[in-house]
């Protein structure tokens, strides 16, 4: 079966996110990538396409160019889906055009800089047909599926308590120095949103919560921590979280957790036990039981889910991290690329990337109103 042919915004030269998705559309030899806009400057789109032994005439100037010449291109030699990993106020503006071009996306979060935006996208993929997904990496991993369906098992019972962290430190060397702390386009709400730290990794976490229980987040109250007066931007915060049947749960995000690299945990206990896992370990699954030794679910064995195991390209023992998580999403997109009626929770949708935008904003306004308890309504 011919590969699908895979275009990319941004992700050039020394970007972390590209080679994440590079690497990962390659994975299961589902996708090629044939061209895209790698660059604001096309001189440097150019370089970066000829690296990846891209035809100079696929490395476009803009995405307007992209649309307009890959339209003219016969059907079975065009680009079929595009990858968005550009900073997020460009988000809506080319999945926009995108969409309303027929082309299958792939965006990275948070979907759009407001949750309006994120709206608009919604209405125009629904009255369209193409596969759109929205990046939230960790729902990739195997032993995080594995949690999902042990959660749906009812294997720790009824969920009593929700415990989502997130936890980084990379801002601080720019937080605490007036003119680099104005220069990062992290905390400028023109290029990010109105959230930086909530906007970036909470909602990562707020994704986590409801995709791995199953539920959704009814009402929120929020309190962030901006540190400087002069700085628009959350760095750091804790969400209190309210499910369906009044069970509570609680995320914590922070950029200014000084020493921590990338600690995100999920921590879901039920009234028959919990489960634990740590994104630095995202190959230990932990199962906790009152009356039973602790117990360490690891991947890649048969008796593990068939939604783990799909996912799984090693044998047991051998790692698997980041590339694989954001590979596993791929597939995903792939397989529904292909037929749509399969593979349905095998990605994050567009209504996944709407739900983390109205958190967003329901958050801030948590947060500005005094801290009170606010309905996420979608």
């Amino acid at each position: 079966m011919a590969k699908i042919r895979l275009g990319i915004l941004g992700g050039g030269a020394d970007s972390l996110i590209g080679i994440l998705h590079r690497v990962a559309a390659n994975m299961f030899d589902q996708f090629e990538i044939t061209g895209g806009v790698f660059d604001v400057k096309h001189e440097k789109s150019l370089q970066f396409g000829e690296k990846l032994q891209l035809d100079k005439s696929r490395v476009y100037k803009d995405l307007d160019h992209l649309i307009i010449t890959e339209k003219q291109l016969p059907e079975d030699k065009r680009i079929e889906a595009v990858s968005i990993l550009t900073p997020n106020f460009l988000h809506f503006p080319m999945a926009k055009k995108l969409l309303e071009n027929g082309f299958n996306v792939i965006c990275e979060k948070p979907l759009t800089t407001t949750y309006e935006e994120a709206k608009i996208l919604n209405e125009l993929q629904q009255r369209s047909n193409v596969i759109f997904a929205v990046t939230y990496t960790y729902t990739g991993y195997p032993m995080i599926r594995q949690m999902k369906t042990m959660i749906a098992n009812g294997d720790i019972g009824k969920i009593q308590k929700v415990d989502v962290q997130y936890y980084q430190g990379w801002i601080n060397p720019l937080i605490h120095d007036k003119e680099k702390r104005s220069a990062t386009w992290r905390l400028d709400p023109e290029k990010s949103g109105i959230s930086c730290c909530i906007g970036d990794i909470g909602t990562h976490a707020f994704n986590m919560a409801e995709f791995v229980t199953g539920m959704k987040v009814e009402n929120i109250l929020a309190d962030l921590n901006y540190l400087y007066e002069d700085n628009p931007m959350d760095i750091d915060g804790t969400v209190l979280l309210r499910f369906q049947d009044n069970i509570k749960g609680v995320l914590r995000a922070s950029q200014i957790a000084t020493g921590e690299e990338n600690n995100f945990t999920v921590q879901i206990y039920g009234d028959k036990g919990g489960l634990k896992w740590e994104q630095e370990n995202p190959n230990y699954l932990y199962l906790l039981k009152e009356d039973q030794p602790l117990q360490v679910i690891k991947p890649g064995h048969g008796f593990l889910s068939e939604f783990s195991l799909e996912g799984i390209k090693l044998p047991p023992g051998h790692p698997e991290g980041i590339f694989d998580s954001m590979g596993n999403i791929y597939y995903g997109v792939a397989m529904a690329i292909r037929d749509k009626s399969k593979f349905d929770g095998a990605y994050p949708k567009l209504n996944d990337g709407l739900r983390g935008m109205n958190f967003i904003e329901k958050t801030v306004s948590s947060h500005k109103k005094g801290n009170v308890w606010i309905e996420m309504k979608d």
